[in-house]
Formats: C-alpha cells, sequence, structure tokens
C-alpha cells in the first residue's frame, strides 16, 4: 500500500531542483527541510539521533508504516547515481515479500518519476534492506504495477553496520521498466510493518546524487 500512496502524491506537489552534485537529504545536519510525512497506517517514528559517526535519521516501527518524502527533480543526465548509507538492527522473520501480507521492509528509499496527469505512467524503484529475498534481486510491488523492489542488502548478515550505497538510477530504470527515463521527482525513505505486525529499527545517512 505504501507505494501506491507515494506513487500517487507527486502528483501535487511543487519540485524542488537539485544541482550537480546536490544533497537533496542532509541528515548529518539534523535537517527535514522540504521533507514532509506520510502516514499510510499509524506512524513510524522519525528523528534525528547522535551515532558512532555523528548524526543520522533514525527510523522505527512497531507495526505501523509512515515514511518521509521529499520533492525535488533530479536530472539523471547530469547526475544518475544516487548514494546513500544505512544501518538496520534488525529485519523481518517469516514474511514473503512478494505478497501484500509481507511487503515490510526495515529500511527502504525510494525514487519516483512522475507520470503528470497521468497516473498510470509514474513508476518508482523501491531500494530495499530486504529480509529474505537474496541481494540483487528485483520483484514487483505487491500493490501496484509500476514500482519495482530491488534488494540493495539482505538477511542479517551486515545488521549494525554502516553500510554506504551508490546506485545508477537511470540503468536501474532501463533495467527494470525497459526505458530510458532521465529525471525523477520524489525521494523518499520509509520503514514499515503494518503487514507483518513486526518492529524494526534503521537509521539513514545523507543522501546525494552524483555525475560518478
Amino acid at each position: 500500500m505504501a507505494v501506491y500512496a507515494f506513487l500517487s502524491m507527486v502528483l501535487t506537489y511543487e519540485v524542488v531542483y537539485a544541482s550537480e552534485n546536490n544533497s537533496v537529504g542532509e541528515f548529518s545536519q539534523g535537517d527535514l527541510s522540504g521533507w514532509e510525512e506520510k502516514s499510510f497506517k499509524g506512524n513510524s517514528l522519525y528523528r534525528f539521533v547522535e551515532t558512532d559517526t555523528g548524526k543520522a535519521l533514525r527510523a522505527s516501527t512497531e507495526g505501523k508504516a509512515s515514511g518521509l518524502f521529499k520533492e525535488v527533480s533530479v536530472d539523471l543526465i547530469k547526475t544518475p547515481w544516487i548514494n546513500w548509507s544505512w544501518l538496520v538492527e534488525n529485519t523481518f522473520k517469516n514474511n514473503n515479500e512478494r505478497s501484500k501480507e509481507g511487503d515490510d521492509y526495515a529500511a527502504r528509499v525510494y525514487v519516483v518519476v512522475s507520470g503528470g496527469v497521468f497516473f498510470w505512467n509514474t513508476k518508482a524503484i523501491n531500494y530495499v534492506w530486504a529480509s529474505h529475498e537474496p541481494k540483487d534481486s528485483s520483484w514487483p510491488n505487491a500493490y501496484a504495477d509500476n514500482a519495482k523492489l530491488l534488494a540493495v542488502r539482505s538477511g542479517d548478515m551486515q545488521i549494525g553496520q554502516w553500510i554506504k550505497e551508490k546506485r545508477n538510477v537511470r540503468e536501474d530504470l532501463n533495467y527494470l521498466f525497459g526505458e530510458d527515463i532521465t529525471q525523477i521527482d520524489v525521494i523518499a525513505v520509509m520503514v514499515d510493518g503494518d503487514n507483518t505486525g513486526q518492529s524494526a529499527t534503521s537509521y539513514f545517512g545523507d543522501i546525494y546524487f552524483t555525475k560518478n
């Protein structure tokens, strides 16, 4: 359900343009300027905390689901690479992540492409820390055919560790949707446990785009 709602809301907000090598999530500065919360079933808890590596955004859920999103247009010709860091304390148990009943993740980073007035043209990638699906696997979202999930990490092997990630969004969109898409319009982060009723905690570092 969460992906569908994120896809819907991109039609209703003004866009803030990101410059080359621009940070769109300055969480290490304790800055949530331009970010808004969308609730799906109750509210996950988002707050800034000090960690061993500095300030970060702590995200936790106890069977709830809400996410933080930011409208920011990113030119994927100039800056196709999304960079972020995250730490997950735990994953979910015994859930089928390809089903509606198991569609929960300890950490998600969304990129969304607006379809304008044509909602069915809206597309999204969920970069997730999967509980069970193998690393680098991808599959359609259980609630929305125009959203794909991609497991950047999986399982418990690296929980409790800060992991830096780097993905070429333009290449991932082409691989998952078969189209050369050159702009994204929304960034979002989320932890959700509403379908499984389980709890999870994760941390997000800065999110930024680069040319290489």
